[in-house]
């Protein structure tokens, strides 16, 4: 797992090659106030817009998620904390008067830049999803 790019993923890069293009500016992988060991993929701090790109095995998307064969509970238990720490990071930033976005890494990145825009803009609302 320690192999595992928790940054600079291909569909962040996409994304955020988009919304440079479109004229916004943005911050990269930063920690989550008042949360150790956590970072924001990609975050606008004057409106307090925190951008999360969930990979679809990482995070269990309902799609495309899929479980390993081999050491099954294990995997089963680890993919739940995960999806159970995207949430409580969710709430945490909420509480505190951020905007949260998660977005799947398999959808298009125009798509996702598109409704991220958006709502770092003010003219929109994000995704109906921890």
């Amino acid at each position: 797992m320690s192999r595992q790019s928790s940054r600079d993923t291909a569909p962040e890069v996409a994304v955020r090659r988009i919304l440079h293009a479109a004229g916004l500016r943005y911050r990269v992988n930063v920690p989550v106030p008042g949360m150790s060991r956590r970072t924001i993929d990609i975050v606008f701090p004057k409106a307090k817009v925190a951008v999360f790109l969930d990979g679809c095995f990482w995070h269990g998307c309902p799609q495309h998620a899929t479980s390993p064969k081999s050491n099954a509970e294990w995997w089963r238990a680890k993919l739940d904390k995960n999806m159970a720490r995207d949430v409580e990071t969710t709430e945490h930033l909420e509480q505190e008067g951020w905007t949260v976005l998660r977005f799947w890494e398999h959808e298009p990145a125009e798509d996702v830049a598109l409704r991220i825009r958006a709502v770092a803009k003010g003219q929109g609302k994000g995704p109906d999803r921890p």
